[in-house]
């Protein structure tokens, strides 16, 4: 065994003893979930969470209360959570079983959901409901009346091309699946290049034609007019760098070295705020590890 080996062995042994220490000696415990039944009209009662602090309040009132309590099973999935949180972060010290047990898990779960999304919110209503909406109404969207409750066969299209599609599954005719993907791809492409046209393309020509000296009631703005000025000058040296039909040398070359530098700015900030986003969300996990689950730090006041 390394000397790094070594020393991350010892960290996750020191770590794992002061976890259960900290479970074995906190009371009532850490990772602990709670909740409150909620009476609804006309309805059998419901749960909803509840935290700590109401659990003991509502103990301390009256302790054969049953309005607050303890729950096993989001204890398990609170337990759960945490594992695999832990186990993701594993990979920071190298590859290992458990990152690619969360790993698996993550993939395999969230393929199942969207495929089970996909059967109830696009095949079933989208397809079937439109091909034979009797048989579905009488099953699954009770709801359909209407123009939604007549037959349009024209739909066949649609489930012959995904039934082509499926083909390249089969053992032969898998060139049957290039036909369907080929007009997925065409459909697409031409639905996105107009959306592009409408909704960037022409918005960013609008919005670049601005006055460089703003008005403002008779009188120039000057904040305005300094903002209009950067907008439109980003715009035409962005232009000019990518325009190779002149080589970059004299005006046309400063213009590019400008737009170059603009170029740099945009990309900066668009990095920066990538990365503040992966950072929102390394907070919310640790925020869940040391304040669900750990009970180290109350920011809210539950307990």
């Amino acid at each position: 065994m390394t000397r790094e080996s070594r020393i991350w062995a010892a960290v996750m042994i020191v770590g794992l003893l002061a976890l259960v220490g900290r479970a074995a000696f906190t009371s009532p415990g850490m990772g602990r979930e709670y909740v409150r039944q909620v009476q609804t009209p006309n309805a059998p009662p419901q749960l909803s969470p509840a935290t700590y602090g109401d659990y003991r309040r509502a103990v301390d009132a009256n302790p054969n209360q049953t309005e607050v309590r303890f729950n096993l099973p989001r204890t398990i999935g609170l337990w759960v959570a945490a594992f695999f949180t832990l186990a993701i972060f594993s990979f920071l010290y190298r590859d290992n079983p458990f990152y690619k047990v969360a790993e698996s898990v993550l993939v395999g779960v969230s393929a199942g959901y969207w495929i089970v999304v996909a059967f109830w919110d696009v095949l079933i209503p989208n397809l079937l409901g439109k091909i034979s909406p009797p048989a579905v109404q009488s099953w699954a969207i009770p709801g359909l009346s209407g123009a939604d409750a007549t037959p349009n066969y024209t739909y066949l299209v649609p489930l012959m091309l995904g039934v082509m599609l499926l083909w390249r599954l089969a053992p032969k005719g898998a060139w049957i699946s290039r036909w369907p993907l080929a007009f997925v791809i065409g459909a697409f492409a031409g639905l996105q290049l107009i959306g592009y046209l409408h909704g960037d393309f022409l918005a960013q020509i609008r919005n670049s034609i601005l006055p460089l000296v703003a008005m403002n009631q008779g009188t120039i703005n000057v904040g305005q007019s300094i903002e209009n000025t950067l907008i439109v000058t980003g715009v035409l040296c962005c232009i000019a760098y990518f325009f190779f039909s002149f080589e970059h040398k004299g005006i046309m070359g400063g213009a590019a070295r400008v737009g170059t530098w603009f170029l740099m700015i945009t990309f900066g900030a668009s990095f920066g705020y990538t990365v503040m986003g992966r950072i929102a969300l390394l907070a919310i996990r640790l925020e869940f590890l040391l304040d669900d689950w750990l009970w180290l730090i109350d920011p809210l006041s539950r307990r």
